[in-house]
């Protein structure tokens, strides 16, 4: 079976790029090495996908390219005519997207489209992509439900996956496509991204800088381990997204539709404290931070939380992987690799 994955020298790509290589699955990857954060650990991350294809005997193929290029897109589809395909290429970051809007514009709606119009001209089985739980936006009502309106937005990146959720919704209801869209909830893990709060507080702690936390600390986030969003993701590419035969089309729910495509919350149901996340950095580190406490950035919520009640009952697992667990398995990472 062939898997393409956009975005595969990224954080989660190269995760599930890795698990699908070591369940025999022949994996295509696309990614532009952009510059938003330190490259080279994006091709680290490529170079190490590229070893474990050589070791177990199973295909990689890897294409710098990005997915705004409609015609570079068409001719991989058509070269390798893969039966799944997983979107995660795009500009992530709610910061950058207040200064740098028409990266997301190109990236995460042009691309996106892209994407579409390839899964419909390939008769691709199963398309997963990713969303984000900020499209829930000024939404208080916690834990947030896939039931739950996410009209409301706060950053333009917010609303670049709230349209990703519409486009594809489209394409499932004019051409039968199954798709499935996913809210991750602030991932974390080894191989993580540079611009995240782990990323930035581990470093600056090590170097004896100050770490800046916004909104003066209080705020919660449902931080959610790599290794249980890739054991959620492998069992949706076995499930693809079906029609809801009981939907009700006088009171819809916003997570199912008539057509095959569904909308799923991967969390870890259990949003911890900023202020907590950053003492089990301190712990790890056996180091105090230097403390800076900032306001609030544009863009960002104040709070998150996941009800993940559906995704447990499509696929019968629930992330759970303790801050306390996943944390030190990212220092010991971060230690051995810098």
């Amino acid at each position: 079976m062939k898997v393409l994955i956009t975005g595969v020298a990224g954080f989660i790509g190269f995760h599930l790029a890795k698990s699908l290589l070591e369940n025999k699955f022949t994996v295509i990857g696309i990614d532009n090495l952009n510059s938003y954060y330190d490259i080279n650990l994006k091709k680290e991350r490529k170079r190490i996908l590229q070893e474990k294809s050589k070791l177990l005997n199973v295909p990689f193929h890897f294409y710098e390219k990005s997915i705004e290029n409609k015609e570079d897109l068409e001719y991989i589809f058509k070269k390798h005519h893969p039966k799944k395909v997983v979107n995660l290429a795009a500009q992530a970051g709610v910061r950058y997207s207040i200064s740098n809007p028409e990266v997301y514009i190109q990236s995460n709606l042009v691309g996106f489209g892209n994407i579409l119009e390839c899964c419909k001209n390939f008769q691709i089985v199963n398309l997963l992509y990713a969303s984000s739980s900020s499209v829930y936006g000024g939404n208080k009502n916690l834990p947030f439900s896939e039931t739950q309106s996410v009209n409301h937005p706060v950053s333009l990146y917010a609303a670049t996956k709230k349209a990703n959720e519409l486009m594809a919704h489209t394409y499932s209801s004019l051409y039968n496509l199954p798709a499935t869209g996913l809210r991750f909830f602030t991932v974390y893990g080894p191989w993580g991204r540079p611009d995240m709060a782990l990323f930035l507080f581990t470093k600056s702690i090590i170097e004896g800088r100050p770490i800046k936390i916004f909104n003066k600390g209080n705020m919660t986030r449902d931080f959610t381990f790599i290794d249980d969003i890739i054991k959620s993701m492998m069992l949706l590419l076995e499930k693809p997204a079906t029609k809801d035969i009981n939907f009700d089309y006088l009171n819809p729910n916003p997570s199912t539709s008539w057509a095959p495509h569904r909308i799923f919350n991967i969390g870890n149901s259990s949003p911890t404290r900023l202020m907590d996340y950053i003492k089990e950095i301190e712990r790890c580190l056996k180091k105090e931070a230097i403390k800076e406490f900032i306001e609030m950035q544009p863009g960002d919520v104040k709070d998150t939380a996941s009800n993940t009640d559906l995704l447990d009952k499509w696929i019968g697992f629930k992330p759970s992987t303790t801050i306390s667990e996943g944390v030190s398995k990212f220092v010991d990472w971060y230690l051995d690799f810098y």
